[in-house]
C-alpha cells in the first residue's frame, strides 16, 4: 500500500501508466517520473493559451512538454532510481481477507499501543513474508497476527467454528456431553466440569474432576476450551477416543458422538446459611443457580428458576458461573436484568469512546436480595457482563474460585 503526499502547488499530468509531477522550487520547476512517460492531454485552459496570439507563448508550452517527455523517456530508460518507482504488486484475495481481518482489529481494539507493537508495520510484514496461497494459510496469517495481542478473547473463528458456535447457541451440540474446564493453578490440565446427564460421557463413567489426558491422541496441554471443544464435537455417530485419568488411575474410553440437549441453567434451594453470603433473616434460605452458558434457552430457563427460587422463600442466590465462557450477549444483559431494577448494566465503546449501553428495565425478578457470584478463568464474555453488572448495582460479591 503506497500513500502519496504533493506539494499543494505541485502541477500534475496523468500518464499511461504512471504520473509526472512538476514541484514549484525556488531553482525552477523539477520533475519526477514514475513508471513510463505520460501522455499529455490539453486542458481548455491549456487550449485557450495556445490559440492566443502569443506565438513566444505557445513555442514556450510545446518546448515545455518536448523537453518533459524526453526528461520522462531518459529516466525510464537509465532506471534512475530517484525519479522511477519500484512496480506495484497486485494484492491477492487471500491478502485482502488478511486486510479484512487486520482493519476489523484497527477499528474496534481499544488498546490502540496493540500490546505495545506497531499495528501499521506488522500488516506490512505480514504482508511481505506470510504465506497466503490459499485460504488455509490465510487463517493461519490472521490466527497468528492475532496472537501477537496476548489477549486470550480476541481470537480468529473460521466458517466451521462460528457454524459449531451457532449451533450450540440454539440448545444443542453434537458431542459426548462434557463440559470441560482448567484445573485451578495450571494452565494445562484439562478436567470435566460437569458430565450431561444421560450423555456418552456420563454412560462411560466420567465424573467431575477427571482429567482428560489427551483426545484422539492428541495432548491436552496446551489446548484452548475452544480447541478441546472442536475436538470433543463432531458428526453425530462418529467416535472419539479419550485417555483420562480418574482417582490415580488411568484409562481409555471410546465415545460416540450423539445429538447433546444442552441445560443452560439448573438450580436448587439450600436452606438457612451463615450471613456471610450478605444479610437476611436467620432462617432466610440460600438459592443456588448455575448458569453453564448462554444460549436462546438461556433467558427463559433463568427467569423461571429465579421466579420459582423466590416463591420458595429464597432471600439470597449464589450465581454460579464458572467455566462459562458466554454464547449470546443479550442473554447475559437479560440475566442482570433479572437481578437489577434500574440503571447501566455494560457500556460498549472501542477506541472512538462509547458507542452504546444496555439499562435495566425495571423489570427485576428480585433486585434486593443479596447475590455472591462465583466465577474463575473461564468465566468470559456474557458471564462478566453479568458479573460486572451486579457488582455496580447490586448487594454483591464475587468469589474467584
Amino acid at each position: 500500500m503506497h500513500s502519496e503526499q504533493r506539494d499543494p502547488g505541485a502541477a500534475s499530468m496523468p500518464g499511461r501508466l504512471g504520473t509526472c509531477i512538476a514541484i514549484p522550487s525556488a531553482a525552477g520547476q523539477q520533475h519526477a517520473c514514475s513508471r513510463s512517460p505520460p501522455s499529455y492531454r490539453a486542458t481548455p485552459s491549456d487550449l485557450t493559451l495556445i490559440r492566443g496570439s502569443d506565438g513566444n507563448k505557445f513555442a514556450g508550452i510545446l518546448q515545455h512538454l518536448l523537453s518533459l517527455s524526453a526528461s520522462c523517456a531518459l529516466a525510464a530508460a537509465i532506471g534512475l532510481h530517484s525519479f522511477a518507482a519500484p512496480p506495484a504488486q497486485a494484492i491477492t484475495t487471500e491478502q485482502l481477507l488478511f486486510l479484512e481481518a487486520w482493519r476489523a482489529v484497527d477499528r474496534a481494539y481499544v488498546d490502540k499501543t496493540f500490546n505495545n507493537q506497531s499495528w501499521f508495520k506488522l500488516r506490512e510484514q505480514y504482508l511481505k513474508n506470510e504465506p497466503m496461497h490459499d485460504r488455509n494459510e490465510t487463517y493461519t496469517a490472521i490466527s497468528k497476527s492475532i496472537k501477537t495481542l496476548n489477549d486470550p478473547f480476541t481470537r480468529l473463528l473460521e466458517p466451521s467454528r462460528y457454524s459449531a458456535l451457532k449451533r450450540g447457541n440454539q440448545g444443542s451440540v453434537i458431542g459426548v456431553g462434557l463440559e470441560v474446564g482448567f484445573r485451578e493453578g495450571t494452565d494445562s490440565q484439562l478436567v470435566v466440569v460437569t458430565p450431561a446427564p444421560g450423555g456418552p460421557a456420563e454412560k462411560a463413567g466420567l465424573k467431575s474432576g477427571d482429567v482428560i489426558v489427551s483426545i484422539d491422541g492428541k495432548p491436552t496441554n496446551g489446548l484452548s476450551l475452544y480447541d478441546a471443544g472442536d475436538m470433543l464435537q463432531g458428526a453425530e455417530g462418529s467416535q472419539v477416543t479419550l485417555d483420562v485419568a480418574s482417582d490415580s488411575q488411568s484409562s481409555v474410553l471410546k465415545l460416540t458422538r450423539e445429538r447433546i440437549a444442552l441445560k443452560p441453567v439448573s438450580f436448587q434451594m439450600c436452606g438457612p446459611v451463615s450471613d456471610v453470603v450478605g444479610p437476611a433473616a436467620a432462617s432466610g434460605k440460600l438459592a443456588y443457580v448455575r448458569v453453564a452458558t448462554f444460549n436462546k434457552q438461556t433467558t427463559e430457563s433463568a427467569k423461571a428458576a429465579f421466579r420459582r427460587l423466590k416463591a420458595d422463600g429464597a432471600s439470597r442466590y449464589i450465581l454460579d458461573v464458572r467455566n462459562n465462557g458466554g454464547g449470546l450477549f443479550p442473554a447475559g444483559v437479560e440475566l442482570a436484568r433479572m437481578l437489577i431494577e434500574s440503571g447501566d448494566i455494560v457500556l460498549i465503546a472501542d477506541s472512538q469512546g462509547v458507542m452504546d449501553s444496555y439499562e435495566a428495565t425495571g423489570t427485576s425478578i428480585d433486585s434486593k436480595a443479596p447475590v455472591a457470584v462465583l466465577v474463575n478463568k473461564g468465566t468470559a464474555s456474557a458471564s462478566e457482563v453479568t458479573t460486572i453488572g451486579l457488582t455496580c448495582h447490586q448487594s454483591c460479591l464475587v468469589w474467584y474460585c
